[in-house]
């Protein structure tokens, strides 16, 4: 064997122990989907199962810009953060990065906006 068929050995096989590392970091929720960075500031919520989806029951309404999704599951992560709002029912669209926010209650952007940049994203007004 020779010393480059090593080196290139050595290589692949650092390689694949990096990728296993991530990939498992990111199926244990240690790790993010997207960036690989650890979830230190991060929360992932709880899924909320809102019971009444009925748009007449929710007088108000308002669609914001989501900064920072890259992946459905972040969409999903932005959806649950904001549906943890009482009395608020969310839908995200990641292909146009908006969330759009139903309420029973009169819309309070700094709830909306505390919950998503708890979540690791940002509302964009």
């Amino acid at each position: 064997m020779h010393a480059i068929d090593i080196v290139l050995i050595v290589a692949v096989v650092a390689l694949l122990i990096f990728a296993l590392r991530r990939a498992i970091g990111t199926w244990t929720g240690q790790r993010d989907c997207c960036s690989g960075s650890k979830k230190t500031a991060m929360k992932r919520f709880p899924k909320v199962k809102v019971a009444d989806t009925d748009e007449s029951h929710y007088p108000y309404a308002a669609d914001y810009q989501i900064s920072g999704m890259k992946c459905a599951s972040c969409a999903d992560n932005v959806t649950r953060a904001l549906d943890s709002v009482g009395r608020t029912w969310a839908t995200v669209d990641l292909k146009s990065e908006v969330a759009h926010v139903r309420s029973k209650e009169p819309i309070d952007e700094n709830s909306y906006s505390s919950a998503v940049k708890m979540a690791g994203y940002r509302l964009i007004s």
